[in-house]
């Protein structure tokens, strides 16, 4: 037996914990695309409706916003904790996925960030 720590457990940990904080990254972008997407679809039809006047308009589609914004907030909380962001950058990254057009702001900057952070 050798009384030496071990390499390998040292080497693989970060390793492990670099794929698991890439992988949330990439969930976290594509539920911020989708997001982002479905608002301004949403925002498109409440214009059309409220200020055009137009009638008729599917009602699917806040649902679908509804839906993916919820999955955007999981995954959002997934990734904030995998990489320990403070509460207020957390709750502003949720909430990014209200105004429309922020979210892809937003989504450029942490990923710019955790890629700096964390080298993935």
């Amino acid at each position: 037996m050798s009384t030496a720590p071990d390499e390998t457990a040292t080497t693989t940990a970060p390793a492990r914990d670099t794929k698991k904080i890439a992988g949330a990254l990439l969930r976290y972008r594509v539920l911020a695309y989708a997001t982002g997407v479905w608002l301004l679809v949403l925002t498109a039809e409440m214009v059309a409706k409220y200020i055009f006047k137009v009638e008729d308009l599917p009602g699917w589609i806040a649902i679908v916003h509804g839906w993916v914004y919820f999955v955007y907030l999981i995954l959002t909380m997934d990734l904030a904790v995998k990489v320990r962001w403070p509460v207020g950058r957390t709750v502003g990254t949720l909430l990014a996925g209200t105004v429309p057009f922020l979210s892809f702001f937003v989504e450029h900057r942490r990923t710019q960030q955790v890629k700096r952070d964390f080298g993935v």
